[in-house]
């Protein structure tokens, strides 16, 4: 009680004192050396016998102001990505030659300083987790064979390239208009997540009734970006790999959502890995041509002779989202990933 007396004083409830312990590494183990079944009925005499803020001879803590504009603010910027995206794009189909590769390159930095800005604010603000710069690097490389990848892996089979490459411009566009729909369903996710650390009565209870929540979320966002997808692909005439681009959409959500709760390792790692899957499968496919080497490209050959090129990203996102979505069903449904940080759109944390 003495170590932990300024979570317990801060606590509206024995269910933030049990998030805090759990946070802590306390265990049912550890509550049974202080004679109690679990770390829940702990945390409930501790909530029981230390004064908290409210309590009599206790000056109250003023409640949060409401923040109604900032969090319009950030459902506004989640707009942003998608239309600065689609701007870049019809500048870019509007010119030729060295102003096209001009408008190109301003798009692209453009769309990134977009997305930047509103990953800072809203539910997808990044966490207070240890830092992972590469992540940023995978992310890039991912969205960059989504545009390049397809038509490099097809040449690269055909002998080529002799011309220029193919651009998959659609997925990027149904990815960056995606961006709202992400970060609503995190809203959604969170807020569900915090009311019912207010009304669960015990962690395993918590736990219970967070992970469909999770789980709904991102099929929520899923189904959207599966929309999305063949609306642009509608709109730009092209033919849209839904697989690939949704399991890396689900994958960058999923990595983003453990991040902003302060779980940076392992979508770096993942994301990572990923990456590099990818590469290694163009990669192989050029080593082929070497002497003697033929044999390097019949693995990533037969895959695609049998499913098609999308196959590459297909496969390797899908796992790779499937990777973190355990991971995040381990981590995002403890009270802890939700009752330590603060709050990130505004409300009450």
């Amino acid at each position: 009680m003495h170590r932990h007396r300024e979570l317990c004083e801060r606590a509206v409830d024995p269910l933030e004192i049990a998030a805090g312990l759990e946070a802590h590494g306390v265990t049912d183990r550890t509550a049974a050396r202080f004679r109690h079944k679990d770390v829940f009925s702990l945390a409930e005499e501790m909530y029981a016998r230390v004064p908290r803020d409210g309590d009599p001879g206790r000056e109250p803590t003023a409640p949060p102001a409401e923040t109604t504009g900032v969090r319009g603010a950030w459902a506004g910027l989640a707009l942003l990505p998608g239309a600065v995206c689609t701007l870049a794009l019809l500048a870019l189909n509007a010119t030729t030659g060295a102003t096209r590769l001009a408008v190109g390159i301003g798009g692209a930095l453009a769309v990134a300083a977009a997305l930047r800005t509103t990953l800072r604010h809203g539910p997808l603000r990044a966490g207070e987790g240890p830092p992972a710069p590469a992540t940023r690097l995978w992310v890039w490389w991912l969205l960059v064979y989504a545009l390049l990848g397809d038509g490099l892996l097809n040449t690269a089979l055909a002998g080529g390239p002799d011309a220029g490459l193919p651009l998959a411009t659609a997925p990027l566009v149904a990815l960056a208009v995606a961006v709202a729909p992400a970060t609503w369903c995190a809203r959604l996710f969170v807020a569900g997540a915090r009311r019912r650390l207010t009304t669960s009565r015990g962690l395993a209870e918590f736990a219970s009734s967070v992970r469909p929540l999770l789980l709904g979320s991102v099929v929520l966002f899923a189904l959207a970006l599966a929309v999305l997808l063949g609306l642009s692909g509608a709109v730009l005439d092209q033919d849209v790999d839904f697989a690939g681009a949704g399991a890396l959409g689900v994958l960058l959500l999923l990595a983003r959502l453990l991040t902003a709760h302060g779980r940076t390792h392992a979508p770096a790692v993942v994301l990572g890995t990923a990456a590099a899957a990818e590469a290694l499968a163009v990669a192989t496919v050029f080593a082929a041509r070497l002497p003697g080497c033929a044999f390097l490209g019949t693995p990533v050959e037969s895959a695609v002779d049998a499913a098609g090129v999308g196959v590459v990203p297909g496969a390797t996102c899908a796992v790779a989202a499937l990777a973190l979505l355990i991971h995040a069903i381990r981590t995002l449904i403890r009270a802890s990933a939700h009752a330590v940080a603060d709050c990130p759109t505004g409300g009450a944390p």
